[in-house]
């Protein structure tokens, strides 16, 4: 569904399903952006239209990733094994996991720290965003450089600033020196006259992360589950909708299926990042990021492509300002909030091998 049709099905759905007759907010309507002026109401949209819209503009994670129904146990065995390698960095220091992490509590494939420390003691510029349930995007990184997870997973072992190994020819080399990586690309790969590419070793890191699939209690709702979601979790969900967040973070990640400018509303002033234009170096895509998946937002502080906001409800109000020129007031952060709660998902367990 385009982002013009998802506008045209929720300007149909609210005003004529939800709002016939109900009464104005407290809050005078001027305080309000004229396209969210007649979604601001005492009494919400009720449930079963927010169910619908949920449906529509959401949707429950899929069991299997885009590309997942090919990956075999030896290729997705053999990318966990790669996953957390740390011979692939320059000085043996550093595996995808140390940015990324996927077996310390409850960190959700991130860091909690604004920006990584590579491995040669220099930060990177962009918070690392989770790789659980990232293959569901539209595009991988900040700037949607890489169109999938085969082309992510090539670039950070080659950074500069991140992995900082040379070429892919020496993380190769680095590898056929560790008993056990000649027999399981072989086992990978089987009927290739050389299984030991860095293509492979990209296809199998991409094949185990499409194994990161994590719904939430949102999912189990949607699946039919009631109960699963509290009062003010549905009224978050709602919100969401209502406020019209859902023009951006829409899909079953809720995010991560387009590129918006920060600031769209009101400039934002926080990053002297540029974006999508540091590639493009078209003007318009100066300030251009692709919108953040929700999916376990909750448990990847700092928040924004710089890690320069601290928690998740300033993120929320900013967004609320900078993008759609609304200052939410406290009660609709705490709802809108306890809702992205309910997209926080466990994976079963992530050891490295």
């Amino acid at each position: 569904m385009t982002r013009f049709v998802r506008c045209i099905v929720l300007h149909a759905l609210l005003p004529a399903i939800a709002f016939c007759g109900i009464t104005r907010a407290a809050v005078a309507a001027e305080e309000f952006p004229p396209h969210l002026q007649y979604h601001v109401h005492e009494k919400m949209m009720d449930w079963e239209t927010t169910l619908l819209c949920a449906r529509l503009f959401l949707g429950r994670l899929p069991s299997v990733m885009p590309g997942g129904q090919s990956d075999t146990p030896e290729r997705i065995a053999l990318g966990k094994r790669l996953y957390f390698e740390r011979a692939i960095s320059i000085n043996r220091t550093q595996s995808c996991n140390d940015c990324h992490l996927l077996n310390e509590g409850r960190r959700a494939g991130a860091e909690s720290i604004p920006t990584s420390k590579g491995a040669l003691g220099g930060f990177g510029k962009r918070n690392s965003p989770t790789v659980i349930n990232s293959g569901f995007q539209i595009a991988q990184f900040w700037d949607g450089r890489a169109v999938n997870l085969f082309e992510q997973a090539k670039g950070p072992i080659l950074n500069p600033v991140e992995m900082c190994m040379k070429s892919p020819e020496e993380v190769i080399a680095r590898l056929k020196e560790i008993d056990g990586y000649k027999e399981a690309f072989s086992r990978a790969f089987p009927g290739t006259s050389e299984p030991m590419t860095y293509d492979n070793l990209a296809e199998a890191i991409a094949a185990f992360e499409r194994t990161l699939i994590a719904p939430g209690d949102f999912d189990k709702m949607l699946d039919g589950q009631k109960n699963a979601m509290s009062r003010q979790e549905k009224r978050g969900l709602t919100k969401i909708i209502q406020f019209h967040c859902t023009e951006c973070h829409y899909g079953v990640t809720v995010g991560g299926r387009i590129f918006e400018m920060i600031g769209a509303v009101h400039p934002y002033s926080g990053t002297e990042d540029q974006g999508r234009y540091e590639i493009s170096k078209k003007i318009e895509d100066r300030f251009v990021f692709k919108v953040p998946m929700l999916r376990n937002v909750t448990r990847t502080a700092p928040y924004f492509n710089d890690g320069k906001v601290q928690t998740i409800e300033e993120a929320v109000r900013l967004m609320g300002w900078h993008q759609l020129g609304v200052n939410l007031r406290p009660e609709d952060v705490s709802d809108l909030v306890a809702f992205l709660g309910t997209l926080e998902g466990d994976l079963p367990p992530v050891e490295a091998p």
